[in-house]
Parts: structure tokens; sequence; C-alpha cells
């Protein structure tokens, strides 16, 4: 009750600052449905009905809807039973009935313990070597501590997604995560274990920070313009998801509210607006701090990481100060402890060895099990590319750097 009282005036002043800026883009509506081999294509059918009557909901409201996506339970789950041929046939079908019916899907985590096999990560690793519409994880910490199996496993898996797919691209699907709660509405780290029929929305809202923030403001200013245009921008997308929710049937289960940036929706360009200096310098860490505080007092239900997103590849500004050397893995895993996802979209030479990827994972999976918070790994070894040369993807969602040395 205490909470609630707090938040009245943030709620209260919502309806008169909504209409005066800009609306963040619905970066994903994920559903979340839990897979019968024997009618998946009738389970799919249904959920991206339900995806397309969100996404015009949405769009009516004035919202870009960027994309929509269906996440299941992990796949061993499903495909149980199976040889590895067939396995690996059906989920190439289901990754070519995502591309027919226009959605994206993770197919969850290859590993949940140490406990599961090697060969599901190798299975994985496989599938999305080829695929073009599906995103899967591995699990490396969690309530009861760092799997280490798990930290080998998915070091081989992005070795392996970096030689065999284009440019190592497909490794921007694939995730280490860490002390990551299900139903979260981003890939590639999304999944959940028992139920399905929830969705919850994610949001590219980083522009929003960018407009909360003005060069020479103090942090209590900052801090309070930015909870004032971030309640006035999530409620709404909460009541129509709700709204939604009670005419379906299918449950809300919440937002994601990490301003997730997206070329020059920058959260770098935010972060360096309110602090006066390059992302990466002294101060970072406490904007980053000022803005998971307020993230974390959104008066709307959460999901997910809802935390501070920092990936270097998607991020114009982060790309940029990446390449000048202000950013480190380091500093990334620093500034993670206040906010944070961890080491997201990370370039790294080709030469990287098996082993260094392993102790970067371990490093995040230690910081997120120390501090009980959602983490994730993305890393994109370029295979021929080395320190002080320039990346090269073919993707609009990427952002080229030049690599750093190795950490």
């Amino acid at each position: 009750m205490l909470r609630r009282l707090l938040l009245l005036p943030l709620i209260l002043c919502v309806a008169s600052l909504g209409a005066a800026q800009a609306k963040p883009r619905v970066r994903a509506i994920t559903a979340f449905v839990r897979l019968d081999r024997e009618h998946y294509e009738a389970q799919v059918r249904n959920a991206v009905t339900l995806l397309h009557r969100a996404q015009s909901a949405y769009q009516n409201a004035g919202y870009e809807v960027q994309t929509l996506r269906i996440t299941t339970q992990p796949f061993p789950q499903y495909t149980r039973g199976l040889s590895a041929t067939q396995q690996l046939a059906f989920l190439r079908s289901l990754d070519g009935l995502a591309q027919q019916q226009g959605f994206i899907a993770s197919i969850g985590p290859a590993m949940l313990s140490d406990s599961d096999g090697r060969g599901l990560a190798d299975l994985l690793a496989e599938v999305l070597a080829s695929s073009r519409n599906l995103s899967g994880s591995i699990v490396i910490a969690g309530q009861d501590g760092l799997h280490w199996k798990s930290i080998a496993a998915a070091a081989r898996t992005i070795q392996y997604l970096a030689a065999h797919s284009p440019g190592g691209q497909a490794n921007f699907n694939f995730a280490a995560t860490a002390m990551l709660p299900p139903y979260g509405p981003f890939f590639p780290g999304s999944y959940f274990t028992v139920n399905g029929h929830q969705f919850a929305i994610g949001l590219e809202s980083a522009n929003l920070v960018q407009e909360a923030f003005a060069a020479g403001q103090d942090f209590p200013s900052a801090r309070s313009s930015l909870a004032q245009k971030m309640a006035a921008a999530l409620v709404p997308v909460e009541k129509i998801a709700t709204t939604l929710a009670a005419q379906t049937g299918w449950h809300y289960h919440g937002i994601d509210v990490s301003p997730a940036p997206g070329g020059e929706a920058s959260i770098g360009a935010a972060i360096e607006k309110l602090t006066g200096v390059p992302f990466g310098s002294s101060g970072t860490l406490s904007a980053a701090a000022l803005i998971t505080s307020v993230l974390r007092q959104l008066p709307v239900k959460h999901a997910g990481y809802s935390g501070l997103m920092m990936p270097i590849l998607e991020d114009n500004t982060l790309a940029r100060r990446w390449a000048e050397g202000h950013i480190s893995v380091d500093g990334l895993l620093a500034y993670s402890s206040v906010c944070g996802t961890g080491l997201d979209t990370i370039p790294l030479p080709g030469s990287i060895s098996t082993r260094q990827i392993e102790r970067m994972l371990s490093d995040t999976a230690s910081l997120a099990y120390k501090w009980n918070k959602p983490l994730s790994v993305r890393l994109l070894p370029v295979i021929g590319k080395r320190a002080g040369e320039r990346t090269a993807f073919h993707d609009p969602h990427l952002v080229n750097t030049v690599l750093q040395p190795l950490p």
C-alpha cells in the first residue's frame, strides 16, 4: 500500500504527459506456447492469431510494431524420443513455419542445468547455424550456482556458430543466460518451463531516456524527468495488453521495461547527454544506476530483464565508443553490477579461444549469481578478423565497429 501511495503522483501525471511525447516502438510481442509435437502447427496458428490481434491493437493506437515472436518450452522436451536426424528435421520444419507465418521463435535452452547432455547443445548449434528465424540459449547459472558444464557447452556453441554461419552472425541468435526469469519477451534468452498461453511485451524505448535527459541536468532532476516520461509511455502500453488479455483469454505476463536501444535510439547517447562525457568515462556507472532505479519503480507489471541494456552492436553510440576504446568487457561487467543485461552483442577477434570465452561466461555468471540478477552473454567472434580491423556484418539490426584486443 505504501508503494502505491508513493507512486500516486507519478501515475496521476501520466495522462497529461502521454500525449506530449513520442511513443516507444513495440520491439516484441511474444506469445508463450507449450508445443505438442503432434499438434504444433495448430498451436502456432492459434498463437499467430493472438499476435496479429495484438499487433493491430498497438498499431491502431499509433505504435510501430517491429516483431511478432513465439517462445516454446525448451526444445528437448518436445523432441524427446526422436533420433538426432528427426530432431533436426522437426526444428527445421518449425523454422520454415515461422518464415511462412511471419514470426520469429525462441526454442528455449538446450541446457537448463549441468545434468542435461552435451549433445543437446550440439544440436542447438547445428540448428542455429542454418536457421533464419530461430533463437536459443544455454543456462549457465541458476539458484543452484554456476553451471560449469553448461559454460563449457556455451563456449563451444559460440565457437561453432562463429565458424559455421556467414560472418558468424548466427551468434546474434544465441545467448548464455544466468538468473534470467521465465516469460521474458526479448530474444534469444526468452524461455519458460511450465505452462504456456501467456504473452509479454518488449519495447524499444531508449528514445524516451534521451528525451528525459538534458545537457547540464543534475541527477535528481534527471531521475524525476525519466520516471515521469517512462511511466507516461508504459502505462498506456500495459492498458492495451490487459484489455487484450481480457478479450482473448491469454494471460498477460508483463512488460520488459528495459529501454532497449536501436541505432540512433541510443542509450549510449542518452547517458552521454546526462554525464557530458563519452560513455565509459567516470559517471557512466552512476548514470546506469540512476536509470535502473527508475525502471524498478515503474507502475507496470515487470517481465524479463527489466534492466538497462547496453548492446554494443545495436547502438550507434556504444559501437563508436567501443571502436574508440572507451568501453571494455570489464567495464561492461562493472556497469552490470548496478544495472544491465551483461555482455550483449560483443564483437571479438576470430582468434579468441574457447577457454577465453569460458572465462567471459563464468565472470558474467558469477556476477549474476552473486547479486541474484538476470544477466546474459552474446559474443560474436569474427573469423579471419583481428584487433584493429572493422567488422562487416550484413544485418540492418547490427552496427559495424572496430575490433578491440582480446580481454
